[in-house]
């Protein structure tokens, strides 16, 4: 019998997983021949790792060897198979069981997510992200900075969203900037029970939440199975408009472990306390100022990223 579909798959772009610079440097400035060369020169060599590694290392261990996989890592490459084999190895370097690779030969890589049902694509090119986005597929942009650490001693991996326009709908910050704070507050008022929409990354939470319901069933038949997933909602909504976030996720069917309904405070201050492994914004500012801090990625959704 074929193995059972994983609960969650991420689809991750060679530039999101690892930093490659250099090597696009030559490309940019010498032209494809000279950058597979260079690639041949420099294969047995790992490129430096990429903001978004922590988080696929600790993903990937959330499988135990002696069960079904519960989740998957996909790469997809815009490298062709021959200049891809750089990537490949790099991927056996850092022990990462990543099994199915795509190398999409310069192509776009966002129109083979559908086949790998993938809950989310990560890549550094915006392009890819803008148009993944468009063509309604969960895709995050990842910034360049910090990589959060791993050597803290704990196999736990922590992913933190925004909540408008990342995990809902920008129906809400629509109204705010139509009819200002006060209009924004007495709509939230008025919704308080009415749930938003689901924004472009509503299904990565889903899966994330199928994945915490298998690890508390692990827990519940072996209670030194601790859960290893934990998720937050970091947000710059307060009173009274925190309300309807909690609406939204009961009506999903959904729940996170923790929130921070923060206003006008700096979100990074929450950031270095919670210490994700992944951050979701659509707000390209908040985007960049966790970066100093822990791998960060930019959601290009809504009004916010509306041109003017």
């Amino acid at each position: 019998m074929p193995a059972p579909d994983p609960l969650l798959t991420v689809a991750v772009a060679s530039s999101a997983l690892f930093d490659l610079g250099a090597g696009e440097a030559v490309f940019a400035s010498a032209g494809r021949e000279a950058y597979r060369r260079y690639q041949h020169e420099h294969e047995h060599e790992p490129p430096p790792p990429g903001p978004a590694l922590p988080f696929v290392r600790r993903l990937l261990r959330l499988n135990r060897p002696d069960e079904a996989p519960l989740v998957e890592v996909v790469l997809i490459s815009r490298n062709d198979p021959d200049t891809g084999v750089r990537v490949r190895n790099a991927i056996e370097h850092h022990r990462l069981p990543v099994v199915r690779t795509v190398f999409t030969g310069g192509r776009a890589p966002w129109p083979y997510l559908a086949a790998f049902e993938a809950a989310l694509f990560l890549t550094a090119r915006a392009e890819d992200v803008t148009a993944a986005i468009a063509a309604g597929h969960p895709a995050g942009l990842v910034l360049p900075g910090a990589a959060s650490a791993e050597d803290e001693g704990d196999a736990e991996l922590r992913v933190a969203f925004d909540f408008d326009g990342v995990l809902a709908s920008d129906e809400s910050e629509r109204v705010y900037r139509e009819r200002g704070l006060a209009g924004y507050r007495e709509q939230e008022r008025t919704l308080v029970d009415t749930p938003l929409a689901p924004g472009p990354l509503a299904p990565l939470l889903t899966r994330l939440a199928r994945v915490q319901a298998a690890e508390a069933a692990r827990q519940a038949a072996d209670p030194a199975q601790a859960p290893r997933l934990r998720t937050a909602i970091i947000t710059a909504r307060s009173a009274p408009a925190d309300r309807r976030v909690i609406t939204t996720l009961r009506a999903w069917g959904l729940q996170v472990d923790e929130s921070f309904f923060v206003g006008d405070l700096p979100k990074d201050r929450i950031v270095r306390l919670f210490r994700p492994h992944l951050f979701f914004d659509d707000k390209r500012a908040n985007a960049e100022l966790v970066a100093g801090c822990a791998a960060s990625v930019h959601v290009p959704f809504g009004i916010l990223n509306q041109p003017g």
